[in-house]
């Protein structure tokens, strides 16, 4: 009996290491358990953005399964993600453990990376006019913008946008190509390969040399041409969505014309009249620009520059129409120039005539606004007689302010008279000024009187080469005599107050032609 219970403790303890070793050795082969061994870190606990996402056996497979998951993410949109995703694996030695399975991790990644988007950077395109910049969310938008620049000017339809590559850039940029799209479509090919290039081309000269002249009927008139005046360049790019334009907004701003500040050079013969027509501007928005301009009737120089604001759009468009027209027409002006004349000098010759003529001609237009004209076809109904004029060549004498500072106390024209025996018509300027301040010439000239004169009081009248004659009256001392030359500037008297005068003060004429003109024509005040 003793005997049998021993045996029994032995069975039972057999028993019991055979179930061990057992376990031991599945524990070995079953998937997702790794055996203990004294080699460092075997397990490893994954976080993602600070939240646990699983376990894996080793570093590499968290980085691999990160990268999975934000593949997946973005692989659902065509556009650019940008999410937070900050991993970090924490490792350990352990006997033995279980690691999850990869997709779950992967899924518990994809939850936590969708909710650290931080923002969508969606595929579009910026369309680039010289140095503006708009940003446009596909394409088609672009071409649409593009073509309702085209249709703006193109009621008829015959022509279309199309973008094309650039070739001689390094990177992908888009141009631009305005074609008419009937002509695109019917463009017959002819081989030249027979007779080679040099060939054809001297074929086509002598059909071209054999054709009669064209009759007005042949030519095809209406619009033959059209482009953008502006560089355009279109390139790809991933933006927020806050940064895009929407295509109603892009049109306003590209298409429709802005106020853009311009600058005009006065030419040889400019008033301020045909500026405003040349410009479109009225005369007293072009002073109101111009500190330079006192009103209507400044006098202009030649070169001098005028800001005037002009309507335009930012992306402008050029087209060539070809037109026919019957127009009454005049010559050329033929001008005969005289060196020895000023150029405010003038004498005609021969009045003109204007003629009539039939002409069929190609306009080049920037938006709206004509720029040249060329003409193919040109038949002379009445032919028109030009104007011949002779005209001088000499920049005319300048005048200045004839003293330093001074007071308007009396203009130019219709008055009361200040005392009895004084003019109701002033003929001159003066200027309220202490006596003794020095008076200068106005202009270099001859000196034709110096000394009393009735009702001047002290004077001095001084002749000029154009013809003109100032006076500078109620002078208290005269420092030039007759005869006497003197330059614009010189010091020829002192102020007073000689003669039918109200105080001290310094007259001033300025004649043309024997009469008395206004001076603040010629001076400024």
């Amino acid at each position: 009996m003793k005997k049998r219970k021993s045996n029994h403790k032995k069975y039972r303890f057999t028993y019991i290491k055979t179930t061990l070793f057992t376990l031991f050795v599945c524990l070995l082969f079953v998937k997702g358990y790794i055996p203990f061994e004294k080699t460092g870190e075997n397990f490893f606990h994954v976080l993602l953005n600070g939240q646990e996402v699983g376990i894996v056996g080793d570093r590499e497979s968290a980085e691999r399964i990160l990268i999975e998951a934000r593949r997946n993410i973005a692989s659902g949109s065509d556009e650019l993600v940008l999410m937070e995703a900050e991993l970090a694996v924490q490792g350990e030695e352990v006997l033995w453990g279980v690691v999850d399975d990869e997709k779950d991790i992967r899924d518990k990644m994809e939850t936590v990376l969708r909710g650290g988007i931080i923002q969508t950077m969606y595929r579009s395109y910026t369309l680039k006019i010289n140095d503006f910049i708009i940003n446009l969310a596909s394409l088609d938008e672009v071409v649409q913008l593009l073509q309702s620049a085209i249709d703006k000017y193109d009621s008829e339809g015959k022509f279309s946008v199309e973008l094309v590559y650039d070739t001689d850039r390094e990177f992908s940029v888009l141009a631009t190509s305005v074609i008419e799209t009937a002509l695109q479509e019917n463009i017959p090919e002819k081989d030249y390969s027979r007779g080679g290039v040099a060939s054809a081309l001297w074929e086509m000269r002598q059909d071209e040399d054999l054709l009669p002249e064209a009759g007005f009927e042949d030519y095809e008139l209406g619009i033959m041409s059209m482009d953008f005046a502006e560089k355009v360049e279109v390139v790809e790019a991933y933006l927020p969505e806050n940064r895009l334009t929407s295509l109603e907004e892009a049109v306003n701003l590209v298409i429709m014309e802005q106020e853009t500040a311009s600058v005009y050079e006065v030419v040889q013969g400019d008033t301020l009249s045909e500026i405003a027509i040349k410009v479109n501007i009225p005369i007293d928005k072009i002073v109101e620009m111009n500190d330079s301009l006192i009103d209507e009737t400044t006098t202009l120089h030649i070169g001098q520059e005028l800001v005037i604001t002009v309507p335009e759009p930012i992306l402008s468009v050029t087209r060539v129409e070809q037109n026919y027209y019957e127009e009454i027409y005049d010559a050329e002006v033929v001008i005969i120039n005289v060196d020895d004349w000023y150029t405010t000098k003038t004498e005609i010759l021969q009045q003109p005539s204007a003629g009539f003529r039939k002409v069929v001609a190609d306009v080049s237009f920037v938006n709206d606004k004509e720029v040249s004209r060329e003409i193919l076809k040109e038949e002379i109904v009445m032919e028109a007689v030009p104007k011949i004029m002779k005209r001088g060549t000499k920049i005319p004498p300048t005048y200045i302010k004839p003293i330093s500072g001074g007071r308007v106390t009396s203009n130019f024209g219709k008055r009361k008279a200040p005392k009895k025996g004084a003019s109701t018509y002033h003929k001159g300027v003066d200027w309220a000024t202490p006596t003794g301040t020095p008076v200068y010439a106005s202009c270099g000239g001859t000196v034709a009187k110096a000394g009393w004169g009735s009702g001047y009081g002290y004077v001095i009248y001084i002749n000029h080469e154009d013809g003109k004659q100032t006076r500078y009256a109620h002078l208290s001392k005269v420092l030039v005599s007759v005869g006497q030359s003197v330059k614009q500037g010189d010091k020829i008297a002192l102020s007073g107050n000689t003669g039918v005068s109200t105080g001290p003060h310094l007259h001033f004429e300025i004649l043309v032609n024997g009469v008395q003109v206004d001076p603040f024509k010629y001076v400024p005040r």
